[in-house]
């Protein structure tokens, strides 16, 4: 078993945090884009049930919420294609 990496205090209190409390992306994050590389097709991209089973859409790279709507036409520069359309659905284990 591996030892765990310290983290900055920032980031181990965010990933305490539970995802409703995590901020917002903004724009300094987020640019608008016009292709199929939004953050819906974004291997960190996840939805939650939050509170009254509202959706929360988060960033997993970020550790931040997206807005409603945003995740089909924004994305980040640390954007990456989901693991199945990299690898396929069952890679073979060499």
């Amino acid at each position: 078993m591996g030892v765990p990496l310290p983290r900055p205090a920032a980031q181990a209190a965010r990933l305490e945090a539970p995802i409703e409390e995590w901020p917002y992306l903004g724009q300094e994050v987020l640019v608008p884009a016009r292709s199929r590389k939004v953050c819906m097709t974004c291997h960190w991209f996840r939805h939650h049930a939050g509170v009254n089973c509202i959706p929360l859409l988060t960033c997993q790279l970020h550790q931040g919420l997206l807005g409603q709507g945003e995740h089909l036409t924004h994305r980040c520069l640390g954007w990456t294609d989901d693991m199945v359309r990299q690898r396929g659905w069952a890679p073979e284990v060499a």
